[in-house]
């Protein structure tokens, strides 16, 4: 069953977690140099089978016992959290390799294994497995998270660097450390208290 309201929040949780990611500011990289639309696919499609490996993981999670659940999914918050803050500038000086012609192929290629590679494992792909932990509504955080990250691409690819020119980054990390946070401590409680 869809939830627009947890489609909502995983929205909010993950745009904002992506948004100060390297990935952002590598697809800005690329949409700089090659066809917009092309490194979209590419990007694209790589997000969406992060999110579809979050999800499995997630859901996979929901078969353990409630509780439980609730404890890892607070702790895993946490870490993302810290992660978020602790973050080193370091990232974004990563240079990217991007093909050497325009094809739509070679272009959506090179954006598809740029993200394929970088997002393995990354934060935005853990928060997405502990949201769909928690709410246990595999499509209504699938799509909020896909959207989420959609989003995020497309906002690096053609208008990022206007973007944070308005907002800053620190403070962007900072909403989404914060609701973070909220989300452990909303975990960590119901664990507790059954």
């Amino acid at each position: 069953m869809l939830s627009i309201t947890i489609m909502a929040i995983t929205f909010g949780v993950v745009f904002l977690a992506e948004l100060p990611d390297k990935t952002a500011l590598a697809g800005l990289v690329l949409g700089t140099r090659y066809r917009a639309s092309y490194v979209f696919a590419g990007v694209a499609a790589a997000f969406a089978v992060h999110v579809a490996l979050a999800i499995a993981a997630g859901s996979a999670l929901t078969l353990l016992p409630q509780r439980l659940v609730q404890a890892v999914v607070g702790v895993l918050f946490l870490a993302g959290a810290a992660m978020l803050l602790l973050k080193s500038s370091d990232d974004d000086d990563e240079s990217v390799k991007a093909p050497s012609d325009q094809s739509f192929w070679k272009v959506s290629g090179a954006g598809f294994m740029l993200i394929l590679v970088a997002e393995f494992g990354d934060l935005t792909q853990i928060v997405t497995a502990n949201l769909a932990a928690r709410y246990d509504s595999p499509l209504s955080v699938g799509l909020g998270a896909v959207l989420a990250l959609w989003a995020v691409a497309g906002l690096g690819i053609v208008g990022g660097r206007t973007l944070l020119g308005y907002v800053p980054l620190k403070l962007v990390t900072k909403i989404a450390a914060g609701l973070m946070l909220v989300l452990a401590g909303l975990s960590l409680y119901e664990a507790i208290a059954g």
